[in-house]
Order: structure tokens, then C-alpha cells, then sequence
């Protein structure tokens, strides 16, 4: 069974970098062929896709987030991370991390981290 679990400050400045952590067991993150996604929802709206790092190490992100935006990974840990630059109120959201088992966003997801909510806010 592979679980997920986001981790990191619930609360961020305007302005500064956005970093969470997702901790991946149950399965490795360099198995063929999973897209290690990171999706948010802010408050009263719908989910919103944000990117990808996929098994072979490459990433993609959504086109309006990509210029602030880095997914990276830690094969030794078994963690991939999201960093979102400049952040503003705007960002506030709960952010999800997700394996996706297709390299498009609507490609669907089978195993979800439970969430995490953070504020942007001085």
C-alpha cells in the first residue's frame, strides 16, 4: 500500500517561497511509470493541478504557475518537493500530494496524501 503525507509550514509570508515535502512509502518514486504530483485547492474553489516530477526525474508544471514554481526529488528519501516562489494570499490553499498514473493532468491519481493547509498571510 503506498501512502503519502505532505509536510511542512502551515503558514508563509507574502512574498517568500512556499516549500513542502512529500514523503513517499509503500513504493519507490523512480518506479515506471508514475507522475509525482502536487495539486492544491483553495478555499471555496476546486482543485487546481500545479505539477509534476515523474519517475525519470523530468518535471512539468501547469502553464500559469510555471514561472514560480520548482518540483524537485530525493531518491535517497524517497521525497519529492514543491517550492512556489513570490507567494501572495492568493496561494492559500490546501495542497495535496498525489501519484498520478499518467503524464497528463486529468490522467487521474490513486493514492492521495490526506493534505495540508497553508496560509499565506503577514
Amino acid at each position: 500500500q503506498v501512502q503519502l503525507q505532505e509536510s511542512g509550514p502551515g503558514l508563509v509570508k507574502p512574498s517568500q517561497t512556499l516549500s513542502l515535502t512529500c514523503t513517499v512509502s509503500g513504493g519507490s518514486i523512480t518506479t515506471n511509470y508514475f507522475y509525482w504530483s502536487w495539486i492544491r485547492q483553495p478555499p471555496g474553489k476546486g482543485l487546481e493541478w500545479i505539477g509534476y516530477i515523474a519517475y525519470s526525474g523530468s518535471s512539468y508544471y501547469s502553464p500559469s504557475l510555471k514561472s514560480r514554481t520548482s518540483i524537485s526529488r530525493d531518491t535517497s528519501k524517497n521525497q519529492y518537493t514543491l517550492q512556489l516562489n513570490s507567494v501572495t494570499p492568493e496561494d492559500t490553499a490546501v495542497y495535496y500530494c498525489a501519484r498520478g498514473i499518467g503524464s497528463t493532468w486529468y490522467s487521474g491519481y490513486d493514492y492521495w496524501g490526506q493534505g495540508t493547509q497553508v496560509t499565506v498571510s503577514s
